[in-house]
């Protein structure tokens, strides 16, 4: 290999103060007759190792720099041709023979035409003909070309099939391979894009065929079955349906295993309790409701609490002076039968603790009409009920508002004169401005005081039903007790007093008690009692203090007493049966109207009608 006739060294071309040789002058040099081929293909520190100039050759070309000492290059490596679209015993690369010396005007370069038709080596600047002379300029270097005409474009393999598309199967750009001048052996890590799952049974332009023994995709759903078995939303294979039948098999039989091998347990202790059917009041309940539930509790035990009060009494001898006179007064009083309501205390029927009493159902008071004060009234209340806690409220006390409604009338609420005979209750009830349901004290209670004073005003209570209605006070029923009673029409015919009747709706729904007809003994006995003693014992049950199911307790369900119209009569001091049957039979016919108007206003849970007996 001949030298150049020119230093190619930097220092001597220093020494001789010429220019320093461009990498196309290089690149000639070593390529040409002045620089013969090198076997190895490998380069000197004067020269570049002889081959086809590919991309990858370029790479490992190294310019000394001044400062630096000549370094020899990385051998060319040639790519792998196992996906190349050349036969296999053909070289992608082939190595020429024999260069020529002419320059570079016959040397090929393996790189790719870009799209506009202008070849890598002119648009780097690097001329196919030999070097100008100095008339004609310096050739320009790589770094001069990179710098006015751009980086190359990249060099993209071609596919088998459409080698100039350069996509994946599914859209997504296939890895770009770049070769070109001037860049190392490093590999570039490719730019790509999303990656895309795909869908096509096309991969690289090659059909795949479904093979037969490939089972279908089973795809589960949420739901199943309680066998186990799922829903499926493509059809299943044969071997699945054998498998899924094999499971089922092997779940019965773990199934009658564990019922063989199951253990039995006694009763668990306890239980019982659990499901208690009592409820217990909660503790934070409103101070108002406890203190209504304390003064409905006081009402309610007011005989017992007070007849014990005094026997305590009676227990202590310094007050025996004080205890025998007041017991005489108490045998031989007529307070209760007078009609002079003298111990009537109109500030202790108006007391809050009553409107505490009525608010607890609740209770309230209704009118159909106006009653002028000029006329005697007896109001008929119905149904007895166990207690009548809705007659008390609504004629013993203020809190629903009698004297509003019926301004001017003076009401008596009567009640059975055994109870004025209780020591320290009778002058509670006389306070409270009750009376005895005797004949004597309601012919006194019409005809005496009043705004005339023979009674003009007056006006009482009677509960018609008594006792006996009481035996019959069912939740959601009403039996009135009042075909043969017709003592009280007989004295407002007497007296000249108009009767009104009143329906309580709920003042059976209050309390619950023992069903008479399936214990007829239990009946025959209550019915014995009322004839020795004049009342009943009914065997009920409610609520409790702190516990809604068992207790004495009214229920708190509503009560609404509705007056009716009132049944004008002619006083007679001897009435005929004829007059009193026609009277009473008016007094029914307006108290039927009153629960016809007004049943599915205040009764829409009833089970039974209105029934009229005895």
């Amino acid at each position: 290999m001949s030298l150049n006739p020119e230093p190619s060294r930097p220092e001597d071309r220093a020494e001789q103060h010429l220019p320093p040789k461009s990498y196309a002058d290089a690149a000639e040099e070593a390529i040409t007759g002045n620089g013969g081929p090198q076997v190895d293909g490998e380069v000197n520190g004067h020269g570049i190792g002889a081959g086809v100039v590919t991309g990858e050759a370029m790479d490992s070309c190294n310019v000394n720099d001044e400062n630096d000492p000549p370094s020899r290059p990385k051998p060319v490596q040639r790519r792998s041709t196992e996906n190349w679209p050349f036969p296999k015993n053909q070289d992608p690369d082939p190595m020429p023979q024999d260069f020529p010396s002419a320059g570079l005007s016959n040397l090929q370069f393996n790189v790719p035409m870009p799209d506009d038709g202008v070849d890598l080596v002119s648009k780097m600047g690097l001329n196919r003909e030999a070097p100008q002379s100095e008339g004609h300029g310096e050739a320009k270097s790589y770094a001069e070309a990179v710098k006015e005409h751009g980086e190359p474009e990249p060099y993209v393999e071609a596919t088998e099939e459409g080698a100039n598309d350069n996509t994946h199967q599914n859209g997504d750009a296939t890895p770009e391979q770049f070769v070109g001048a001037g860049m190392d052996e490093t590999p570039r890590t490719p730019i790509r894009g999303l990656h895309k799952k795909s869908s096509s049974r096309h991969v690289n332009g090659v059909k795949k065929e479904k093979s037969e023994d490939t089972p279908s995709k089973v795809i589960y759903e949420k739901h199943q079955s309680p066998d186990g078995e799922h829903l499926v939303s493509v059809e299943t294979t044969r071997e699945y349906e054998i498998a899924l039948a094999a499971g089922k098999r092997e779940r019965s039989r773990q199934r009658e295993e564990r019922r063989e091998s199951e253990l039995v347990s006694g009763r668990r202790a306890g239980a019982g309790w659990e499901r208690s059917g009592i409820r217990w009041a909660p503790l934070s309940i409103p101070l108002q409701r406890r203190l209504q539930t304390l003064v409905v509790l006081m009402h309610t035990l007011s005989i017992a609490a007070l007849l014990t009060m005094f026997f305590f009494l009676c227990a202590i001898p310094l007050l025996w002076p004080l205890l025998l006179p007041y017991l005489l007064y108490v045998l031989f009083s007529s307070a209760h039968t007078s009609g002079e309501l003298s111990h009537r205390s109109d500030r202790l029927r108006r007391s809050p603790i009553w409107s505490l009493f009525a608010s607890y159902f609740p209770a309230r008071l209704h009118r159909s009409q106006p009653l002028p004060p000029t006329r005697k009234y007896i109001f008929g209340y119905h149904p007895h009920g166990i207690i009548s806690h809705g007659a008390f409220a609504a004629f013993a006390t203020e809190a629903l508002g009698f004297s509003t409604l019926f301004p001017g009338i003076t009401n008596t609420l009567l009640t059975l004169d055994s109870n004025f005979r209780i020591p320290l209750y009778r002058e509670y009830a006389l306070r409270m401005g009750l009376a005895s349901v005797s004949r004597e004290s309601c012919e006194n209670l019409l005809s005496k005081g009043g705004r005339n004073g023979e009674g003009m005003g007056r006006a009482i209570t009677i509960v018609v039903g008594g006792a006996r209605e009481s035996l019959d006070a069912r939740p959601h029923s009403l039996r009135l007790v009042l075909r043969r009673r017709k003592g009280f029409v007989k004295l407002a015919v007497r007296t000249g007093a108009d009767l009104v009747p009143v329906l309580a709706f709920g003042e059976n729904e209050i309390y619950e008690q023992l069903d008479a007809a399936a214990h007829p003994h239990v009946l025959r006995a209550q019915l014995a009692v009322k004839r020795l003693l004049g009342f009943t014992v009914p065997l009920f049950h409610a609520r409790g203090v702190f516990n809604y199911d068992v207790g004495l307790m009214p229920y708190r369900r509503p009560l609404n007493v509705v007056v009716g119209r009132p049944v004008e009569v002619v006083q007679s001091r001897s009435p005929a049966d004829a007059y009193v049957d026609e009277v009473h039979a008016k007094y029914v016919a307006e108290l039927e109207r009153v629960w016809d108007e007004w049943k599915d206003t205040f009764a829409r849970g009833r089970r039974a009608e209105l029934e009229i007996v005895e």
